[in-house]
């Protein structure tokens, strides 16, 4: 578990927390081992990898990430379709699924508006840290 230092009313306070796990769905070989290691390189398990939404739905109802990271365009098909499809699922738990994407936010305003999606990422501005604050928006402090 990785280790956090926290500066308390005592001075520094160390605190384990659980790794946030997290499944990659991306039709981009080199993005998916390129943001595998990132993340993992700052403390996110990456529990699995998938290039399609039929590999992606089931790599998340297999594994249970706590998020699932869905790109947008996924060749020939839509992370949207994917991110609705991860909704509609028969879990007693919800999906987080944040959407990523090399095109701006505004370019998607509109489709990610109507998406079940809990945010959304640029591709060059995903962290460990934009992870966390992006499920953090929904009142959550940590995840469980």
């Amino acid at each position: 578990m990785p280790t956090v230092r926290l500066l308390g009313d005592n001075g520094v306070v160390e605190s384990q927390l659980k790794a946030i796990r997290v499944v990659i769905v991306d039709d981009n070989s080199e993005f998916l081992d390129s943001a595998r290691r990132l993340l993992e390189h700052q403390g996110v398990r990456v529990v699995g990898m998938a290039s399609t939404n039929a590999d992606g739905l089931r790599c998340v109802q297999e594994l249970r990430p706590d998020v699932t990271l869905v790109d947008v365009n996924l060749g020939e098909e839509s992370g949207f379709d994917l991110a609705e499809a991860l909704q509609d699922s028969d879990d007693e738990v919800p999906v987080r699924v944040i959407l990523i994407s090399t095109h701006a936010e505004p370019d998607l305003s509109d489709m990610l508006e109507t998406s079940p999606a809990i945010g959304f990422l640029a591709k060059s501005a995903l962290s460990a840290d934009a992870i966390t604050a992006t499920v953090g928006r929904l009142g959550e402090s940590h995840l469980q």
